[in-house]
């Protein structure tokens, strides 16, 4: 199979008359009459990242046949609900800085920015149920119920010397995948789309999730310095036992790979540490094993949408699938 190598706007051209709606939308869906709030509300919209979310939403709409108002109100609670959680997790983590730009919790300290989090997730919910959308309700907060034990065993799993393959791809699953499968079968039950095409698409969305994840992990080894300014290495540096190096382990000698994985385990690792691992994965096939599983996943992904009619929105679905996996950043 031949990969585009699409950019993630490509991938929305396809709607994107009803993104440039969407801004709109959700600003009114957040507006409060409480000043304090609407400050960092306004603050939030600046950070807003590259609407994957209400994308997918979109494109799953329009490939079973029509995007309308319910898809705007499904596309509204996933990204009121996704961007809860990035605040929530911005004060978990004690970060500075979310896109370039400093946190809620930098500018506001921390007591405001969780009830900022608490305010959005109850807009969020309160969109289901002022429009009756109680299908919507269910799938989105199933989601975030996923994402919560996703990362409570990740956190658990910190304290181990190893992470098993099966173990890995349960945390990305729940951190990651649950709320991209989540954006395509919200979109497929917008349009009022069959029991199969709702499924397919939600399918569709988890491999393409777990995808995403790999590959992110991949770039944590191979790139991200030139290209974000961040260090490679910043997993290992923090502790968290991802796809490349679980997979270089299970190729390597158990005496090596136990003495990477205490690198990675150990607090303050030093930078010629990091190259360590960096080194030892690579050496071992990790790299590119990892790679040669987010290819499968993709692939399995662009499968799941073979029963549905040509259109743009199927061309962009199976573009984005590509992308998650090509990416540079």
């Amino acid at each position: 199979m031949t990969l585009s190598s699409s950019s993630i706007s490509d991938v929305g051209a396809a709607v994107a008359s009803e993104l440039d709606a969407f801004d709109g939308y959700l600003r009114q869906q957040m507006r409060s009459n409480t000043a304090l709030l609407d400050t960092v509300v306004r603050y939030i919209m600046k950070q807003r990242g590259k609407r994957v979310r209400p994308t997918l939403v979109f494109l799953a709409a329009g490939l079973c046949g029509s995007i309308n108002d319910r898809s705007f109100v499904g596309a509204g609670m996933v990204e009121l609900l996704h961007t809860a959680t990035l605040v929530h997790d911005d004060v978990v983590d004690d970060a500075e800085e979310r896109r370039g730009m400093a946190s809620i919790n930098a500018v506001w300290k921390n007591k405001i920015a969780v009830l900022v989090g608490d305010y959005l997730l109850s807009r969020g919910l309160l969109m289901a149920v002022n429009t009756d959308e109680f299908d919507f309700l269910r799938i989105t907060s199933n989601a975030v119920r996923r994402m919560s034990e996703g990362e409570l065993l990740q956190i658990q799993k910190r304290r181990q010397r190893h992470i098993d393959e099966e173990t890995y791809f349960r945390i990305i699953s729940d951190k990651t995948a649950s709320l991209i499968s989540t954006c395509c079968e919200v979109g497929a039950v917008s349009a009022n789309a069959s029991a199969d095409w709702r499924e397919a698409l939600r399918a569709y969305g988890e491999l393409v999730g777990l995808a995403f994840q790999v590959r992110d992990d991949i770039l944590d080894y191979v790139g991200r310095s030139s290209i974000l300014g961040k260090p490679v290495g910043h997993d290992i540096r923090d502790n968290k036992v991802t796809l490349p190096l679980i997979l270089a382990c299970n190729t390597a000698g158990r005496s090596e790979a136990k003495a990477m994985l205490s690198i990675v385990k150990s607090k303050n690792t030093a930078k010629a540490d990091v190259n360590k691992v960096i080194d030892f994965v690579e050496r071992n096939g990790g790299i590119t094993a990892a790679t040669a599983k987010a290819l499968d996943l993709s692939a399995q992904a662009v499968a799941l949408l073979q029963p549905f009619p040509e259109s743009i929105y199927k061309q962009s679905l199976t573009d984005f699938a590509n992308f998650v996996v090509l990416r540079s950043k």
